[in-house]
């Protein structure tokens, strides 16, 4: 298994400080929050992305995920959509990264229509994606909260260009079981995205392992030879404790649950 976290956790931090907190504490990659708040986004020119990636690099740190917000189900036309991921995709090409992550964005469209949507504008980008080298996920989230939704437009596009990115809170949200999303996406599975938080209706990030998240079996579910990301969302909740003094214990409580779901196969 390999260990990344999101910079989401780290707003506005200068990337030599990311880069060396996930080489300090053994993380082997990391998702980048692509918004004009952060280093680098898709505005950002050839200059700084060339500088970014030879700073990660010099650093043992790649780059696991652009981050983006292109909402691929939401109401409108599809060009401004398509022209965003493209951007996403190119900046991901740029920084070597392999993949980018998109968000349904259906609001409140009929299901079928924001299905629609998102199966149109991913079949349009996803061969370009993989002309780059890159996968765009479809993140498990707002309008497609479960793996059974978002599968059920990734079933519809069946492109190697396309998957998903499964957020064990999203889908714990919509009230699937662990063993239910990893059956829902089995094929469409980017990576996963690990968090912790103390109910459904206290969200404030915490430590992994500190609250009521069924990480475990999430984490069972993961391919070995899979990525696991921390996405501690203070950027959100600027109440929450610090991530940087909380990234080694989360990656010592990780390989926990690494190592037990290992026993327990054997």
């Amino acid at each position: 298994m390999k260990y990344a976290f999101s910079t989401l956790g780290l707003p506005g931090t200068p990337l030599e400080r990311s880069a060396a907190l996930a080489a300090t504490h053994g993380y082997e990659g990391l998702e980048l929050r692509a918004h004009p708040e952060e280093p680098l986004h898709p505005a950002s020119p050839a200059g700084d992305r060339t500088a970014g990636l030879r700073t990660l690099t010099s650093a043992g740190v790649a780059v696991l995920t652009v981050a983006g917000y292109a909402r691929v189900a939401a109401p409108g036309p599809d060009e401004p959509v398509l022209a965003e991921i493209q951007s996403l995709v190119r900046l991901a090409a740029d920084l070597e990264a392999p993949y980018v992550r998109v968000f349904p964005g259906g609001g409140e469209l009929p299901p079928a229509a924001a299905d629609a949507h998102a199966v149109r504008r991913l079949r349009a980008a996803a061969p370009f994606a993989e002309r780059q080298g890159v996968r765009i996920l479809l993140e498990t989230h707002d309008s497609h909260r479960t793996a059974t939704a978002t599968a059920r437009v990734l079933d519809q596009v069946a492109h190697r260009g396309a998957g998903a990115l499964w957020d064990v809170l999203h889908t714990w949200l919509g009230g699937e079981s662990p063993e239910e999303s990893s059956r829902a996406l089995a094929g469409h599975l980017g990576y996963a995205q690990v968090k912790d938080v103390a109910s459904a209706h206290e969200l404030t990030p915490l430590g992994l392992g500190g609250g009521a998240l069924p990480l475990a079996e999430a984490v069972a579910l993961v391919p070995p030879h899979g990525w696991l990301c921390w996405e501690y969302e203070k950027r959100w909740y600027p109440g929450a404790g610090e991530l940087a003094g909380r990234l080694g214990p989360g990656r010592e409580y990780l390989e926990g649950l690494v190592r037990a779901a290992d026993r327990q196969a054997e």
